[in-house]
């Protein structure tokens, strides 16, 4: 049951309880004047209190349409022949009818046709049980009443079919959505080739050229042989980039296109992460370094920043080794321990170093790094 069930079921309970003590209540003189002035169409018989437990008995079974209104309907009807029989009668139009029109519609709208039909014909039958004794219309306004029901029935038919298209269009417009992406998708996977493609091709090309450059070494003064390394190291450097690029689009944008970080970055990262007496401090000869040490350095800033505060990080360029000093008060145990342990692998990947000093809440971290010189 939803809230509307209770919605329904409750005025038509309500309204057949104002009726029912309209009954009960009125004024046999009053109601046999009108009568005699054609205002109603026959005296009420009886005012027993009991309409009104008999009458909520067809009314309040609508709580239960959704589980069949063919049922709800058969048990409205007999309820009403049951008040005709005992109470004969007494006013039964404004609540009977309004009964009947509703389950008509109901069963219209969720039923089968065959269904729906018989729904049509009970509610029919119970429009007549409502009037057939019924002191302010009488059986004469079946003329009224029928049409009326058939009106309610085709419109709840036609709701019915609305729906029901409805229903379709949007299974089609998802049918349509999953072919949209299916060839998004089938877009997305030709491109991906193609990438592939060029990318295998970008790197036999750019190691064709670095083998070549390696090659032209031997023999070379010194001077011209650290040239010639520099300019191994920066096309390095730029096909790292272009394959960045590309696997970057390759993964649909799940990396970073941008050049990987390197020591030159740390100041922004203190920034980002900055707290009270942080502070980045380069000495030594500072220089371009191959990619994967200025990246670990970078990583290993990053993992330590997160996890101290008040930082003093020092950067030392030396001829053999990069050293990385961190400093900073230790907030939160675990987090250290983990920070370092990261940071030691990554120094481990280049053959480097991480030494810990933990004492007085602060920690002091020396990371290094070796370098070409």
């Amino acid at each position: 049951m939803r809230k509307i069930d209770w919605i329904i079921a409750g005025l038509l309970t309500a309204l057949g309880a104002v009726l029912m003590a309209f009954n009960i209540t009125s004024d046999d003189a009053d109601f046999a004047r009108d009568v005699a002035d054609g205002a109603a169409y026959h005296p009420i018989e009886t005012h027993s209190v009991w309409m009104l437990p008999l009458f909520a008995a067809a009314t309040i079974p609508v709580l239960w349409w959704r589980r069949g209104v063919l049922p709800v309907t058969g048990v409205a009807l007999g309820v009403m022949v049951l008040h005709d029989l005992i109470f004969g009668w007494v006013t039964r139009c404004g609540a009977g009818l309004p009964l009947a029109f509703v389950l008509t519609f109901l069963g219209a709208l969720t039923c089968s046709r065959t269904r729906a039909w018989s729904v049509l014909v009970l509610n029919v039958l119970l429009c007549y049980a409502v009037l057939a004794v019924d002191s302010s219309a009488g059986p004469g306004a079946m003329i009224l009443a029928a049409p009326v029901a058939l009106i309610v029935f085709g419109v709840g038919r036609a709701a019915r079919q609305r729906s029901a298209l409805n229903r379709q269009l949007q299974s089609r417009d998802e049918e349509l959505r999953q072919l949209r992406d299916e060839r998004a998708a089938l877009m997305v996977a030709d491109d991906r080739a193609r990438l592939s493609r060029q990318l295998d091709g970008l790197l036999q090309e750019r190691l064709d050229q670095l083998s070549r450059a390696a090659e032209s070494a031997h023999g070379l003064e010194p001077a011209q042989a650290r040239a010639l390394l520099e300019s191994i190291e920066t096309s390095s450097r730029r096909t790292m980039d272009d394959m960045r690029e590309i696997v970057g689009l390759l993964r649909g944008g799940e990396v970073d296109l941008a050049p990987a970080p390197t020591v030159a970055h740390l100041d922004a990262l203190l920034a980002r992460h900055r707290s009270p007496g942080s502070r980045l401090t380069v000495t030594g000869d500072p220089r371009s370094l191959p990619a994967t040490v200025e990246l670990s350095a970078y990583r290993i800033v990053e993992y330590l920043v997160g996890a101290l505060g008040g930082l003093e990080v020092v950067v030392r360029f030396d001829n053999e080794a990069l050293e990385i000093r961190v400093d900073g008060s230790v907030n939160r145990g675990g987090e250290v321990r983990a920070a370092v342990a990261r940071a030691r692998e990554r120094a481990r990947l280049l053959g480097g170093s991480v030494d810990v000093r933990v004492g007085r809440g602060r920690a002091r971290i020396v990371a290094q790094l070796p370098v070409l010189g």
